[in-house]
């Protein structure tokens, strides 16, 4: 490969790659670049403009990936810059849904070595993309998953994670006698009409709304998954 350009978002380290395979295997080492959190346009378009063909490495949050990954669909990149990813966190939402590893030297060599490969990258009405784990809580109101009631009254919790076959998934959590119960439906959008609520992306807490929606984007991000 021709080198690989690595982004370190927040406090993140780049942890290196841990095996002599790894090591030998890339032609040029990565060029390692210091962003704050979730970094925004002016820090983002310098580097993306700066790429040449490289692959791009994402040591950070699930936040700091989604912003990276904004940044790439506002430029008309997304489906043509490999996305590597590096999670801090053993949690990280998009590790656990694309199975990758959460060892720093195992997920920085599956990063830069990996095969890329099409996952879906979700949207919302306010203009921000969702790539592991959205929550909506508590929940009044009426929620459909494209044509489909996932509910009417009122939930503790739902949530919605991309999904590689249809866009994305909705979970809807009601606590109460006997027990806690889940729903689960697969689909392109989610919308919903609510009282006032709070609503996370990735970890981030968002603005308090009354509507919101969720929905699959018309093309895909390349995302280095597994060392062929």
């Amino acid at each position: 490969m021709a080198g690989a350009v690595v982004l370190t978002c927040g406090s993140a380290q780049w942890p290196g790659i841990g095996t002599r395979r790894a090591v030998t295997a890339l032609t040029a080492p990565p060029a390692l670049t210091a962003l704050s959190a979730c970094p925004g346009r002016e820090e983002l378009d310098e580097t993306l403009t700066g790429l040449d063909g490289r692959r791009l490495v994402v040591c950070g949050t699930d936040a700091d990936l989604a912003a990276v990954l904004l940044r790439l669909l506002r430029t008309e990149a997304l489906a043509t810059v490999p996305v590597g990813y590096v999670p801090v966190s053993a949690s990280s939402a998009v590790a656990r849904l694309w199975g990758l590893p959460t060892s720093p030297s195992a997920a920085a060599e599956v990063a830069l070595r990996g095969v890329p490969g099409r996952v879906p990258l979700v949207r919302d009405d306010s203009g921000g993309v969702l790539v592991g784990l959205g929550v909506v809580r508590p929940l009044d109101g009426v929620a459909y998953c494209d044509a489909e009631v996932v509910l009417r009254g009122r939930a503790s919790r739902l949530e919605v994670v991309p999904d590689a076959a249809l866009g994305l998934v909705v979970r809807v959590t009601r606590r109460g006698l006997p027990g806690r119960r889940v729903r689960c439906t697969a689909g392109r959008a989610v919308q919903l009409g609510c009282q006032p609520t709070g609503v996370w992306r990735d970890g981030v807490a968002g603005r308090t709304t009354d509507r919101w929606t969720w929905y699959r984007h018309t093309e895909d991000w390349q995302l280095a998954r597994s060392i062929g």
